[in-house]
């Protein structure tokens, strides 16, 4: 019975996330539910999408992204796929209607990484995040607000601010990554040559921005979605304040992680703040 696959499908998205991402396995977890298995869906699929351009150097990328990408408009299309983190997103796709610009934006800017390496005007860089980036929000918002077109349109720009900002924590946190094995800048008029405290305050400084965007968009998320949303807000913005707290140099030269036992304090403020109704 295809019921059968379908489950096997949602699983392989779920233990994606739980083996990629113990960060947002835990925040996906504390989401109701009744969407709870979408947003791995969601997950499973532009995870995979990224690992063939960031890690498959042994291989011939872009053939696997074509046929990737080829892959993905069948299951859309056909409503199934052998490919079971495909199947398992193309059904969430149909049941929140959600529309082809946004994962066709997330697919351009995931091609992109296949060849360009370094993003030199702010235009390049802020198209770049909303593909990578502000869609995914926007397509998790999708399921979040479950056909409430009002309350989609009312919260998308501070779904994408918060697309944004995480995006950004990654990028400043994978500097040295991006830089040394990938060969990448994503940060515009940034020399990381010689990556000053001036500079890193500025792209702090604009992160701070998107964060408070993104919270004004949280606290007015249905309750299915509030906690774990905020949890992951909570959780990056942590990050952010240790990378504002680290020298630049030391950026540049290992990469800033919150521990375990940050994460389990981190997940209590998360809580306790929600169930009083302080978010």
């Amino acid at each position: 019975m295809k019921s059968i696959f379908d489950n096997v499908s949602k699983i392989c998205s779920r233990e994606v996330t739980k083996s990629y991402s113990t960060s947002f396995s835990s925040a996906t977890r504390l989401l109701s539910p009744k969407i709870r298995q979408d947003i791995y869906n969601i997950y499973g699929f532009v995870r995979f999408a990224d690992e063939i351009v960031d890690t498959f150097h042994e291989y011939d990328k872009e053939f696997l992204f074509n046929n990737f990408e080829e892959q993905m408009y069948e299951a859309i299309s056909n409503k199934i796929s052998l490919n079971p983190i495909l199947n398992a997103f193309q059904e969430t796709v149909h049941k929140y209607k959600i529309p082809a610009h946004l994962y066709e934006s997330f697919m351009n800017s995931m091609r992109a990484d296949l060849h360009k390496e370094t993003y030199s005007s702010v235009e390049e860089y802020e198209q770049y995040i909303y593909g990578s980036a502000d869609v995914v929000g926007l397509m998790c918002l999708k399921v979040f607000v479950n056909g409430d077109h009002e309350m989609y349109n009312r919260l998308k720009h501070d779904a994408k601010r918060l697309g944004s900002a995480f995006q950004k924590v990654n990028f400043l946190r994978d500097l040295k990554a991006d830089y040394d094995d990938l060969n990448r800048t994503y940060f515009p008029n940034v020399n990381l040559m010689e990556l000053d405290e001036a500079s890193k305050m500025r792209i702090i400084d604009e992160i701070d921005a998107d964060f408070k965007a993104g919270l004004r968009g949280i606290v007015q998320l249905p309750v299915e979605a509030k906690l774990g949303v905020y949890t992951a807000y909570v959780y990056y913005s942590k990050l952010l304040y240790k990378l504002k707290k680290t020298p630049s140099l030391q950026i540049k030269s290992k990469r800033i992680r919150v521990n375990d036992y940050q994460k389990v304090g981190l997940l209590a403020q998360s809580y306790l703040s929600c169930r009083l109704n302080l978010v």
